[in-house]
């Protein structure tokens, strides 16, 4: 609970750009972070990819949305805060859901085993199942404190969703009330 007074305390302090930037750099963070663990060896089943989806989307909004917060355009800031929400909350969603099917709550798709070209002949088959590595989206390849990158990418999308919420309230108060909180 003192975590989440301190954040809130924070982030009343931060104009809309700023909030806008902290969103930005999350999200760039956190793709950036999934882009290493891949390099890493960590390979993305078919759900992980789909997630990143959002980060592909959020990242530019952030930035047009910090670029717009700037130049004082509450009203577009605004929009493009409540769209940032959004993105975030439907990734929260995708991640929680993905996170499930990993613990397994639910099941997961069916088509979820990795993608093969159709085979000319047999041989050319077998060779592609030498060569094709098939991820699970059931299988978790790496927890940290507890929790997949998927329930990571929940979490983090939850956070990114209420800067979203909370930048959408700043940006479409008047300067004087700023000071003020929300």
């Amino acid at each position: 609970m003192a975590l989440m007074t301190t954040f809130y305390s924070a982030l009343k302090r931060l104009t809309p750009q700023e909030i806008a930037l902290l969103a930005f750099a999350l999200a760039l963070a956190t793709i950036a972070g999934a882009w290493a663990f891949e390099a890493s060896g960590y390979l993305p089943c078919e759900l992980c990819l789909k997630q990143r989806w959002a980060y592909y989307a959020g990242v530019p909004l952030a930035a047009v949305t910090a670029l717009v917060a700037r130049f004082g355009l509450r009203g577009l800031a605004g929009a493009l805060f409540a769209l940032l929400a959004l993105v975030f909350l439907g990734s929260a969603a995708f991640g929680a859901y993905h996170a499930g099917v990993e613990w397994g709550f639910w099941q997961g798709p069916t088509d979820c085993t990795g993608s093969l070209q159709k085979a000319n002949s047999v041989s050319d088959f077998l060779k592609q199942l030498d060569t094709v590595k098939v991820v699970r989206c059931d299988a978790v390849a790496i927890r940290i404190l507890g929790l997949s990158l998927a329930g990571w990418n929940a979490v983090v999308s939850v956070v990114l969703c209420a800067l979203g919420v909370f930048g959408a309230r700043r940006a479409l108060m008047p300067p004087a009330a700023i000071g003020s909180g929300f």
